[in-house]
């Protein structure tokens, strides 16, 4: 079975950073993708950002663009989010996903096979 977890959510303010931490673990599992999207309250979830597992390919969506930066480990299954200049519209449940399949699209939930709980961002303004 595999596991997801995300850590680092917190209270910030706004043009602060946070940077966000999630290992996806079980057995042999080794992922070809690894995501984060967000919800905040009353809001579908979207798309944050993504990265390919092996050649390292990254993708943003452009709310987040130039501010956030996505890197890997692949020895730890480990996806950091660096989160920096962040905004009050930021202020979301973050969640990490883990992509087991091969396939083009990195920047749909559909995609992605194995969800975390969620780590609790909020930036006050």
């Amino acid at each position: 079975q595999v596991q997801v977890v995300e850590s680092g959510g917190g209270l910030v303010q706004a043009g602060g950073s946070l940077r966000l931490s999630c290992t996806a673990s079980g057995g042999t599992f080794s992922p070809t993708a690894m995501a984060w999207f967000r919800q905040a309250p009353g809001r579908e979830r979207e798309f944050v950002s993504s990265i390919s597992w092996n050649i390292g390919n990254t993708y943003y969506a452009d709310s987040v663009e130039g501010r956030f930066t996505i890197s890997r480990d692949n020895a730890k299954n480990t996806v950091l989010l660096q989160m920096n200049s962040l905004k009050p519209e930021d202020t979301a449940v973050y969640y990490c996903a883990a992509k087991a399949r091969w396939g083009v699209v990195l920047t749909a939930a559909g995609a992605f096979d194995y969800w975390g709980l969620g780590t609790q961002v909020t930036v006050s303004s």
